[in-house]
């Protein structure tokens, strides 16, 4: 791993400020390239087993036994988590979100988690609004047919409104509210769909080693 936070956080910066935002059906942002792409190719590679969905899906909590996070000991045993977590912890990185996203962010915990999602798989629509404070949704997979696999985005009534594009690096972005709903139409999933997850969410959050830095609030 020769990438350093530095880099990782570049690299985001960067791809914020030239992504395409779009206000409907709620504000959100489409960003490509968002982070150097051997970043991408070793989180990808990342050597986590895919859970077995046992038939059942449609929201993550479902499967909170094998869910899997960049949390301490994960960012001690893989380089690639600690400098993605130590991009996303720093003042550089929260601070450009802040002004850019209007987002409060001082006081919340940084929460990072690896997705692989399999055939069967689906997510009712949710708006992630509550604890949380920021939504990435970063998608690393690279498999013939994931171009298809971006997420769900529906309007305040929850009417299919968009998807966003799926492709190594590239992510939707968005502050929680009461209509940013987005789900998982069930489709068929070649392979492993992987994505990142990355929010910060207020001290309500219970499930603190979920956390990277469970004792290091943001500011």
């Amino acid at each position: 791993m020769t990438t350093t936070a530095e880099d990782i956080a570049t690299g985001l910066i960067e791809s914020l400020e030239r992504a395409e935002t779009r206000q409907t059906p709620y504000r959100h942002f489409l960003l490509e390239g968002c982070m150097p792409k051997g970043v991408v190719e070793e989180i990808a590679d990342l050597p986590f087993p895919a859970p077995d969905l046992a038939g059942v899906s449609g929201k993550r909590e479902l499967h909170n036994a094998t869910r899997v996070y960049f949390d301490a000991p994960n960012r001690a045993a893989h380089p690639v988590c600690e400098a993605f977590a130590a991009a996303f912890q720093s003042p550089r990185v929260v601070s450009y979100i802040e002004d850019k996203l209007g987002a409060d962010l001082s006081g919340s915990y940084l929460r990072i988690e690896y997705a692989q999602d399999t055939d069967g798989f689906w997510l009712e629509p949710h708006t992630d609004l509550g604890v949380k404070l920021f939504t990435m949704l970063l998608y690393v997979s690279d498999e013939r047919g994931h171009d298809a696999l971006g997420t769900d985005i529906y309007d305040a009534d929850r009417r299919h409104a968009g998807r966003s594009p799926f492709a190594p690096g590239a992510a939707l972005v968005f502050v929680p509210g009461g209509d940013t709903y987005h789900g998982f139409e069930k489709r068929p999933i070649p392979g492993v769909r992987k994505s990142v997850i990355v929010n910060y969410v207020t001290d309500e959050w219970r499930a603190r080693e979920q956390l990277a830095y469970p004792e290091a609030p943001i500011g």
